[in-house]
């Protein structure tokens, strides 16, 4: 299992939210490269980095630290939030970055992404974010009428790859992560999943990697000093 540490940018700095909650938003690097570097020295081979102003605004306003990150560093990088065009996917690709996570737009327009997969093929990524077992859109402000599963589904269907699974009332929590949901989806698909939300303690990267998920995306556990991220790649191993 891979182990994604996460960078949530916002007005260029690393923050990180409490359930998705814009106003609940604590600032934990004014330099968001530092901790990218920081990363590497732990031993991480892949960084996992959220645009929260583009999420809620459908643009790129963090695409220069972006850059810096995949120039700067060796890691695997993968960003979402607000890439809503092929024009938005392109400008991530053109500047190196290795996959694009599409979201809000994977729900709403169905034909961008199917053509973003056909360009793209596994450079292209989609989050599913799930609150009450619907899937969230707009930056998790709105639920959608589509189930989780209906929509994975529909993913294996399209032929999407890799799936970010983020359980919403985990997230920033730090309260553990939702294990069963995780288990059941890694029995009923086919999808490389990325458990995400609420990866609070070893213990949680530990049930993961026994899970056979993909991979993990550790954030606000990271930043609290609760996940000492060099012991957590050695337990994904």
């Amino acid at each position: 299992m891979i182990i994604f540490p996460a960078i949530d940018l916002y007005d260029k700095k690393a923050v990180r939210l409490f359930k998705g909650d814009y106003n609940n938003m604590t600032v934990y690097s004014e330099n968001p490269i530092e901790v990218a570097y920081d990363f590497e020295k732990k031993g991480a081979t892949a960084v996992h980095i959220v645009d929260l102003e583009g999420a809620k605004l459908g643009t790129t306003p963090n695409i220069q630290i972006v850059e810096q990150i995949v120039k700067n560093t060796g890691l695997f990088t993968e960003i979402g939030g607000g890439i809503r065009s092929m024009e938005t996917v392109k400008k991530y690709i053109d500047i190196g970055v290795d996959r694009v996570i599409l979201g809000t737009a994977a729900v709403e327009n169905r034909d961008f992404l199917v053509n973003a997969v056909k360009t793209y093929g596994e450079k292209i990524a989609v989050g599913a974010d799930v609150k009450d077992g619907f899937i969230a859109i707009k930056g998790w402000t709105q639920k959608s009428e589509l189930t989780l599963d209906d929509f994975l589904r529909d993913m294996e269907s399209i032929g999407v790859k890799t799936v970010i699974c983020t359980d919403i009332s985990k997230d920033g929590a730090m309260k553990g992560t939702n294990h069963e949901l995780y288990s059941e989806l890694s029995k009923k698909f086919s999808l490389n999943i990325t458990a995400s939300g609420g990866v609070s303690t070893i213990n949680d990267v530990k049930k993961l990697a026994e899970m056979n998920m993909s991979a993990a995306i550790i954030g606000k556990a990271y930043y609290t000093g609760d996940i000492d991220l060099s012991k957590a790649i050695e337990v994904a191993k």
